[in-house]
């Protein structure tokens, strides 16, 4: 990879390494001195609109009924740092929320890519939209890889009327989408992944930055969610997708097609006409990226946020029985 590009790529993403040290640094201290805060950390919820945090809280946890713990489910206190509880991302994004309550309570957690609702509530990252996925409890787990927010500086007019797309083209209906796209006038695509697989597609890595010259971002799903959607959607180019099957804390099952971000079908046979149109009416266009800036502020408060992600364990702990 061109150094330059990997430098510049390297300025849009959050630090992997600043992230680790202060997680590591705030792993020192006992959870004892969290446990005496957990009332002020709630007491905040008078500063928002309750209403707000509920939904949000009921939309992540959506039990209703009392559950009991199986032998897959660990006390709060054996839940440490070790090689047992990888990746250590999905560990720390965890334990930040889980040090605040009783030791003696009880978690279970699927870490990764979840693309299934389990058969008890666990943890997860991400589950799948459709059907009854209330057994998969939402919290904001590998953040610091897919939480990431941009200041773009670019007016959505003086961008290149193309769709740009970067990624590893591994899973088939990524495949498809290049097979159908790769050489089209109106798309700039690139795999990005092992050097190995479609070296036909293969492309240099771009950063973030270079991305925002296109009034267009591909955002196609991969083992789950697609990951660049929350900072396509906090930028002045608009997200083009399928209608989203899973989702995670950012609530992806929330959003709007044509609303939010332009909605192709599930086969891309109307990229071209979808990506012409809204060429042609930029006020339309202007209307998505608002929409999509809206949506996004509601993620933007660190405090809030914290406080939805107890509220949410608050929750999922008082409903266990034994």
């Amino acid at each position: 990879m061109n150094p330059l590009l990997y430098l510049e790529s390297r300025k849009d993403k959050n630090s992997k390494l600043l992230y680790n040290l202060k997680n590591v640094g705030s792993y020192c201290i006992p959870n004892c001195f969290y446990r005496e805060k957990l009332e002020n950390k709630l007491s905040v919820l008078k500063n928002y609109n309750e209403s707000v945090i509920s939904d949000r809280l009921n939309y992540y946890n959506r039990l209703e009924e009392p559950y009991c713990c199986n032998d897959e489910f660990i006390k709060l206190k054996d839940f440490t740092l070790s090689k047992k509880y990888r990746p250590h991302t999905y560990f720390w994004d965890t334990y930040q929320y889980t040090r605040y309550f009783n030791p003696e309570n009880k978690i279970a957690f699927a870490f990764g890519d979840v693309t299934y609702v389990p058969e008890f509530p666990k943890i997860v990252k991400s589950r799948p939209i459709a059907g009854d996925n209330q057994n998969s409890i939402l919290l904001k787990l590998d953040k610091v890889r897919h939480f990431i927010f941009v200041n773009d500086h670019r007016t959505f007019e003086s961008k290149q009327n193309l769709l740009i797309g970067r990624g590893g083209i591994y899973q088939q209906h990524r495949v498809q989408f290049y097979e159908k796209y790769f050489h089209h006038p109106l798309c700039n695509l690139g795999h990005v992944g092992h050097k190995e697989v479609h070296p036909e597609w293969r492309a240099e890595l771009l950063p973030i930055s270079r991305h925002l010259n296109y009034k267009f971002i591909l955002c196609l799903e991969g083992n789950d969610v697609a990951s660049n959607l929350k900072w396509v959607m906090s930028s002045n180019s608009i997200a083009v997708m399928p209608k989203p099957k899973y989702e995670t804390w950012f609530m992806e099952g929330k959003l709007k097609g044509n609303y939010h971000y332009i909605e192709i079908k599930d086969d891309y046979s109307d990229l071209e006409e979808k990506l012409k149109y809204y060429i042609e009416h930029t006020e339309e266009s202007l209307e998505i990226i608002n929409n999509a800036h809206k949506f996004v502020d509601e993620f933007r408060n660190p405090d809030k946020e914290d406080l939805i992600a107890l509220l949410v364990l608050k929750k999922y702990f008082e409903l266990q029985k034994e």
